[in-house]
């Protein structure tokens, strides 16, 4: 109890020195919002089928994701085999079901893979029920029945009814504090469940460990360990209630093999320390008709006292209203900083929502003092930098990042600097891959995070130690045992026979390897700037001119035959076929273009790329391709291919590429709940939409231009850190008009099809004029 009163009085220090910080940053940054552009965003968008994003209130870039779960689904049946239904729920909630389990704190938005959903909380009455679907007497579980109907969400907030207890259910956010408020109907058997055995991707030893702390009847404290895609994650988390329980408990679903004297005691009632492996924990109320019981509960990756902080520090009050007004008006700051006008209201909430989902992710991943958990699970400090986390760099990298360079250049700094500080806690000496919650997961294929630090580094985003980011890049293209980088370095490509998806390997490293160049281009290294082009030519190696199509080679040289151009699965190819990922020359499209045949040639293949029909039997394998995200052979749901309307530029038919990119935004996004047509993969597919709105698109990112392609709005005025602004018009538009006549920049015809990032940070007018031929 001393060190929670002492963890107070630093809280309200720390309070102060926050809050003044705040308000000079709010009252500066509330002069550049204008518009109320929440009204424009509805989270429910992308919740059904594959969108994988979640519908609950959080805080730009926040910690806490509180967020409705609606099924608990286990990632393994009885016999051991994959449960394929829990790919449903990565982000752990589907707009088909009409139950609801509760309300958890982490989730990811868009993923293919999933973890977290830690910490589910469930209001509920009557008698006390701690399973969540079924009791071993096949009984109801807690769970509630509710409709759409009652539910509500925009930025910051979320609210239903849980019809099956009469229980009004309201959330909001700040970056590290969720804040529940729950409306009560008059009961003597009202109960807060901490349901502490859940987990989105839930196995039956993801939870390592579980502790909590009754430090008094208002306030507990703990923390969980889970062993999932992050093997070893570690949160800490305080939970304060507005009302005093009467009394509280849990109970283990775990076997007890040892509990030492503990078994002195009766623990499982009253008892104010819990321990164990799987736990659920229940606290108990007296209510009025419609009492308010308000819950807040704040994480940290450090310690309970660091989540106490967080919580004095951003929640110092019970007024909802009032965290959640301060939520709302740091996401019209956000959303702010792109303002259109749209050819229809419908066009405007759809790109509202992509700007919204492209502000999900990476997180806060440091406690309000600057500490934070690192890599080698130990605890550091930031000292000039702010930590972030979930960097989903296979996707993020095309978009996502080099539209931060754009809009949010001082956190996509802060990012950069988080990846170097990853770098220096691996024992590996390498930069993340796929990383969250101080855990790098290994998820798919290449080094990108030398893509983000080139594409920085490209546009003069940062203040980073390009020194330092070179070692860093290079330490990483090294390590051998990493995913077939040993055999790539010794043949000069990944051999089929040595590792998987040798193909994507190959095209991607090369890729890397480019961006590495760039990096080493700047700091003046001459000698590694010659070493990494040469690497990055290494994707001629699997290019086969007989058949037209970059294909497989085996160790002896020789290309590998049974090879099937069409098919996804077990062809050289990660998520993709030749005919899609085999286009991924980005460093070099000229000549790739040049190498299958020249202009004419490679745009009548993409043609027959977007119009051929691929039959099921070659998309079966993936669960991230779907028919949603599939128009003929080329799949928007999936990221690889993401470039490829662009690709028409750099043939004799650019036009072409205005028509299909205005094409993909009106039927691969919508402002309904099955509004994305694939994983939002961390706000990749978003920021695909949002660049191509605004008329240009990142072919290569780690260069300083951008594609010219058909704009999707009227008028953008981009609100840039810099205090500059640039305004987008486009003249003539209307949803036939999709081919661009000409592009002017502040009064200048451009010429050619390439626009310069300095066209765009330096502010200005882009002018495109739109004809319908």
């Amino acid at each position: 109890m001393k060190n929670l009163k002492l963890t107070l009085l630093l809280g309200t220090f720390v309070i102060l020195s926050f809050s003044c910080k705040q308000k000079t940053e709010e009252s500066s940054l509330e002069k550049k919002t204008t518009t109320d552009l929440t009204k424009y965003v509805n989270p429910l968008i992308g919740t059904s089928k594959m969108g994988h994003v979640f519908p609950g209130s959080t805080a730009p870039f926040g910690m806490v994701q509180l967020s409705p779960q609606t099924n608990f689904q286990v990632m393994f049946k009885d016999d051991g085999s994959y449960n394929k239904e829990t790919y449903e729920y990565c982000a752990g909630y589907q707009h088909k079901d009409s139950t609801i389990i509760g309300f958890a704190h982490t989730n990811f938005s868009g993923t293919g893979h999933a973890d977290l959903g830690d910490f589910l909380v469930m209001p509920t009455t009557g008698k006390l029920v701690l399973d969540p679907l079924k009791t071993k007497d096949d009984s109801k579980g807690f769970y509630s029945n509710f409709s759409h109907d009652t539910e509500k969400a925009s930025p910051g907030y979320y609210q239903v009814n849980l019809d099956s207890y009469d229980i009004k259910a309201e959330l909001t956010a700040s970056e590290r504090v969720g804040f529940h408020q729950y409306t009560f109907p008059k009961s003597e058997d009202a109960h807060i469940i901490l349901d502490l055995v859940y987990n989105v991707y839930h196995h039956d030893n993801k939870n390592v460990w579980t502790f909590i702390r009754v430090e008094n009847d208002s306030l507990i404290t703990g923390y969980r360990q889970t062993k999932g895609w992050a093997r070893t994650k570690k949160i800490f988390f305080a939970m304060e209630f507005s009302k005093p329980f009467k009394s509280y408990g849990h109970k283990k679903y775990n076997k007890e093999t040892y509990d030492g004297f503990y078994r002195r005691f009766k623990q499982n009632e009253n008892f104010p320390e819990m321990a164990g492996k799987d736990i659920r924990v229940y606290f108990n109320f007296d209510t009025n008709e419609n009492e308010k019981i308000k819950v807040k509960f704040a994480l940290s990756p450090v310690s309970t006292n660091g989540a106490l902080n967080n919580l004095k520090t951003e929640v110092p009050h019970w007024d909802f209203d009032t965290t959640k007004e301060e939520t709302q008006k740091k996401w019209n700051r956000e959303l702010n900083k792109i303002q259109v006008k749209t050819i229809s209201e419908d066009d405007k909430t759809t790109f509202y929502t992509a700007l919204y989902h492209t502000s999900l992710s990476p997180i806060l991943y440091e406690d309000v003092d600057g500490k934070y958990r690192g890599l080698d699970q130990n605890i550091y400090t930031s000292k000039d930098f702010t930590n972030y986390t979930i960097f989903s760099l296979w996707d993020t990298y095309r978009a996502l990042h080099p539209l931060y360079n754009i809009i949010q250049p001082s956190r996509n700094n802060d990012m950069v600097k988080s990846m170097l500080a990853h770098h220096d806690e691996s024992v590996h000496n390498m930069l993340p891959i796929w990383s969250h919650y101080a855990n790098e997961n290994w998820c798919m294929i290449g080094y990108h995070a030398t893509s983000v630090i080139a594409d920085a580094m490209a546009k003069n985003v940062g203040n980073f130690d390009i020194n330092h980011a070179l070692k860093a890049s290079r330490n990483t293209a090294t390590v051998r045992y990493f995913d077939g980088i040993g055999e790539y370095i010794d043949y000069k490509y990944v051999p089929d026979d040595k590792s998987h998806s040798a193909v994507s390997k190959t095209l991607e490293y090369a890729y890397n390897d480019w961006c590495i160049a760039q990096i080493a281009k700047k700091t003046g290294n001459k000698e590694a700037e010659k070493e990494y082009l040469e690497r990055s030519e290494y994707y001629n190696n699997v290019y086969d001119p007989s058949i037209g199509f970059m294909r497989p080679k085996l160790s002896n040289g020789n290309f590998r035959e049974n090879f099937d151009p069409m098919d996804t699965h077990g062809q050289g190819f990660i998520e993709g076929n030749a005919w899609n990922y085999g286009l991924y020359v980005p460093q070099n499209i000229d000549h790739m273009v040049e190498m299958m045949g020249g202009k004419d040639k490679f745009s009548k293949q993409l043609d027959e790329l977007f119009t051929m029909e691929i039959d099921d039997k070659y998309i079966a394998h993936h669960e991230d391709i779907t028919r949603d995200g599939i128009i003929g052979n080329y799949v928007h749901g999936n990221e690889p291919g993401h470039h490829i309307p662009y690709l028409y530029n750099w043939t004799n038919n650019p036009e072409k590429t205005q028509k299909r990119v205005r094409m993909i935004m009106d039927t691969m996004y919508a402002p309904t709940v099955e509004g994305l047509c694939g994983n939002d993969d961390a706000g990749q597919m978003s920021a695909w939409y949002i660049f191509s709105s605004l008329g240009f698109y990142p072919v290569t990112p780690g260069s300083p231009n951008y594609a010219i392609g058909s704009p999707n709005i009227k008028e953008a005025t981009i609100n840039l850190e810099n205090g500059k602004t640039l305004k987008i018009i486009a003249n003539n538009q209307s949803k036939e008009n999709v081919y661009v006549k000409s592009v002017t920049v502040n009064g200048k015809k451009l010429e050619g099809l390439l626009l310069s990032h300095q066209d765009i940070a330096n502010g200005g007018e882009i002018v495109f004029e739109m004809t319908n031929k």
